[in-house]
């Protein structure tokens, strides 16, 4: 007997994720198909959730009954506002997660969510008829109908590992390409495909690190985080670790460059072995130094990877080089002299599907029931795939329900601006949302993500009445505190008045 489902969702990272969660919770019938359901929600590259734009992103993904936001802060080990020392249209939160807490944590939430059932499995391809796809073959023969897909395949699509002048097929470090739906893309649906590069640097142990020759950087504390969903209405997540560690900074050295430098003859994409796009505002050390050889010094950050590992994360030096390179070059880093490398920098080619060909509901414009969300769109960052993969999720199911998609503005949400981004312009390069890219991004703050957003999401099904119900309650109680500002003088203005000019003590009652 065949299986049929209303969507079926391909890949489970982060935009898999969201996109399966929120097609579930508009009730449609949902499987998703990963290569390991051990790796689902994994943080393949920064350990962290949020950032500038990106912050605003998970806030918005909340309001909408997403779980970025709630398996972020579970799994949060450090919590920082960005900006806050600027304007509120750009204070942007950002945590350090436990990767292993995160990812249990969203595989957890797939497992008890309502409609959604998970499968191990790699797709081979598809079953199509009159420009509509019916459903997916895996690579053991199984067939499972559905009323529409969505492909939401990160950096596996093709992918390709590069450590130096070695290469080979790889959807990310110890995991394998999807080449047989790549191949399938091409043979069954003939779509246009392009190719895109992405990067990781080092991870490097604890205990060969001198932390003493860095500047600390601790958690902040703050009374609000991620995520605006009462407590009662959050999944229990056994794995919740929420301590508070440090991040340390440090810089590079003259000497750092100079060997990037003399082994440039070393490096993949200055071999035009690579030949896939990468991102201009997140270049790999070796373009730093290339790029920027005014610039004697380059700012490195080194992130926990976790509450329960030695392994940290150094932000800022991506690298293709090959692995006696990286060690040369972090040998010259202060604190970082004999420091051991446990996972190498590498470099990650991949197919993509050019994002002209959707339309506003991330609907492929040749087949209406095939949708797309992630990377395979052309973007990068964990933020921006979540942020897609509700989107897509939400109109999929819609679709499958005999229902018109739903489509985000740019006056609306940061989720709006990047899916017009997409789909109007010529993506020549991994996008990634910055707070430059909304025009109305005095109004899209991220303390104003559930006035915006919560009300919308409740008349589509992505949240809950308990969830709605709290939210009216806020609201109600935003509009009250609002109306006694506006209305209560202090020194002959309102305290709305000196709350804009910053003029006024906040402790005050």
């Amino acid at each position: 007997m065949v299986s049929h489902y209303d969507v079926i969702v391909i890949g489970g990272g982060h935009a898999g994720t969201e996109c399966a969660l929120a097609a579930g919770r508009v009730g449609a019938k949902t499987l998703l198909v990963t290569f390991n359901l051990d790796h689902i929600g994994q943080m393949s590259c920064n350990p962290s959730i949020g950032g500038v734009a990106k912050g605003q992103l998970v806030r918005e993904i909340d309001a909408l009954g997403g779980a970025q936001g709630i398996v972020a802060e579970a799994a949060m080990i450090q919590f920082r506002m960005l900006n806050s020392a600027k304007g509120p249209a750009v204070w942007s939160p950002r945590a350090q997660c436990d990767k292993v807490c995160y990812q249990r944590g969203m595989k957890l939430m797939l497992e008890n969510a309502p409609n959604v059932s998970i499968l191990q499995a790699e797709v081979a391809g598809f079953v199509v008829h009159d420009e509509q796809i019916e459903g997916i073959v895996t690579s053991i023969g199984e067939t499972i109908c559905c009323d529409a897909l969505v492909l939401c395949t990160g950096t596996f699509l093709g992918g390709l590992l590069h450590f130096g002048l070695v290469h080979y097929a790889g959807g990310r470090a110890g995991d394998p390409a999807a080449n047989l739906l790549s191949e399938a893309i091409g043979r069954d649906l003939k779509l246009p495909m392009g190719r895109m590069k992405t990067g990781t640097p080092p991870r490097v142990l604890a205990k060969s690190i001198d932390f003493s020759q860095m500047a600390e950087q601790k958690s902040e504390m703050e009374e609000e985080f991620f995520s605006f969903t009462p407590e009662s209405d959050r999944p229990a997540l056994p794995c919740a670790v929420r301590r508070h560690m440090p991040c340390y900074a440090v810089y590079t050295t003259d000497q750092t460059a100079q060997i990037a430098r003399a082994n440039l003859d070393k490096a993949p994409m200055y071999r035009g072995i690579i030949k896939g796009i990468g991102a201009r505002y997140c270049p790999s050390f070796e373009d730093k130094v290339v790029r920027f050889a005014h610039h004697p010094r380059h700012l490195l950050y080194l992130e926990p990877e976790g509450a329960e590992t030695g392994e940290y994360y150094i932000n800022g030096i991506s690298t293709s080089m090959p692995m006696e390179v990286q060690k040369a070059m972090l040998s010259t880093i202060p604190g970082m002299e004999h420091a051991i490398v446990s996972r190498y920098a590498y470099a990650i080619e991949y197919d993509m599907l050019p994002p002209s060909q959707l339309t506003r509901t991330f609907a492929n414009k040749q087949y209406c029931n095939l949708f797309t969300a992630g990377q395979i769109n052309g973007t990068s960052g964990y933020e921006e795939a979540a942020a897609q993969g509700l989107a897509a999720g939400l109109n999929a199911a819609r679709f499958a329900a005999g229902q018109s998609g739903y489509e985000f503005r740019r006056d609306q949400s940061y989720i709006g601006v990047m899916i017009d981004d997409l789909v109007t312009k010529e993506i020549v390069e991994p996008y990634r949302l910055f707070t430059s890219r909304a025009e109305y991004r005095l109004h899209l703050r991220q303390d104003n993500a559930d006035l915006r957003l919560t009300e919308t999401a409740y008349k589509l099904g992505l949240v809950s009445s308990a969830r709605h119900d709290a939210y009216l309650k806020y609201e109600k109680r935003f509009a009250e505190l609002l109306a006694y500002c506006q209305t209560t003088k202090t020194a002959g203005k309102t305290l709305f008045e000196l709350l804009k000019t910053r003029d006024f003590d906040l402790s005050t009652p």
